[in-house]
């Protein structure tokens, strides 16, 4: 049985006792317009037609290195390997995710709260904006794992109580991305319909969704409709490139048998507008390192 302990209007049930369904969203993809910050209209309107866009070289190869740096400082540390924020690898012991990494790290902090990137999330949500979560991702050679295809709307609606969708992901590349080392794989224009998934979500259910997505994942036969009509994106770019793309887009990842590591600094804005209330469809809310309670404005 769903769980639904918020007293705000459920526009979007999820995690319900029967099937699961498909409908339209309920809610814009761009709220602000070409005058409200860096990005040209055009640039807009790809980003309401295929839910994400691309940006070549959001930061230089100098605060690569210097973010690279910092990463492999803190994957080392055996403070941080014990820190519940960081999720490690069962069989290779290496560090998979960092979570609440803008407050882990001042360095990741001022990328978190540049204006090169807050700039953009307010552009696209038009409002202020708060970091509802922040990580980064490690994808090592040959052991990278991979990501089942879901919208993390569904998961912060269900489990964090985000209300609409009015929230944005950018992800910042601290290597290159190639088809074949497991990048970030979108279905473009599925952000315009909302799989309500069947099932529960179980008790601290935030521990093995970090390691494998489980519920809230969409079903074989509705993930193939999905692919038939849309498509799928391979998202390939060098470091210091970003992807921002839409909290309803379907996505996923492979697992990466290259020699090549994959990681990225991955940040998620929210609108202030669109504060987080109770879960929707889960006993309680997911710990405030992975979906924030403090709406304090970005930037």
């Amino acid at each position: 049985m769903t769980v639904h302990t918020s007293t705000t209007a459920d526009l979007y049930p999820t995690r319900v006792s029967g099937p699961g369904t498909v409908f339209d969203r309920k809610d814009p993809v761009v709220y602000g317009s070409e005058a409200d910050g860096p990005m040209a209209a055009v640039v807009l309107r790809g980003y309401e037609d295929k839910g994400y866009l691309t940006i070549d070289q959001l930061i230089t190869p100098q605060e690569v290195a210097q973010l690279k740096e910092e990463l492999a400082r803190l994957s080392a540390d055996p403070k941080i390997r014990e820190d519940e924020r960081t999720v490690i690898e069962t069989k290779s012991a290496e560090v998979r995710s960092i979570f609440e990494i803008h407050r882990v790290s001042d360095v990741f902090a001022r990328i978190a709260n540049d204006p090169r990137v807050v700039d953009r999330a307010r552009q696209l949500l038009g409002s202020d904006v708060y970091i509802h979560q922040s990580r980064v991702n490690f994808k090592p050679g040959f052991e990278g794992k991979e990501f089942s295809w879901h919208s993390d709307f569904e998961t912060w609606h269900a489990e964090d109580g985000l209300p609409r969708m009015r929230t944005v992901s950018i992800s910042i590349s601290l290597t290159d991305n190639y088809s074949y080392n497991g990048p970030l794989m979108i279905m473009p224009g599925s952000h315009h319909k909302y799989i309500s998934v069947s099932g529960e979500t179980p008790a601290d259910n935030y521990q093995k969704s970090l390691v494998m997505q489980g519920a809230g994942t969409p079903d074989k036969a509705t993930l193939t409709r999905f692919a038939d009509e849309y498509g799928i994106d391979v998202l390939e770019g060098e470091a210091g490139g970003a992807v921002m793309f839409d909290c309803n887009c379907m996505h996923a990842s492979n697992g990466n048998v290259t020699p090549y590591p994959r990681s990225n600094v991955f940040i998620v804005f929210n609108s202030v507008e669109n504060t987080a209330v109770e879960p929707f469809s889960a006993p309680g809310p997911r710990p405030s390192f992975i979906g924030a309670r403090d709406f304090t404005p970005a930037g």
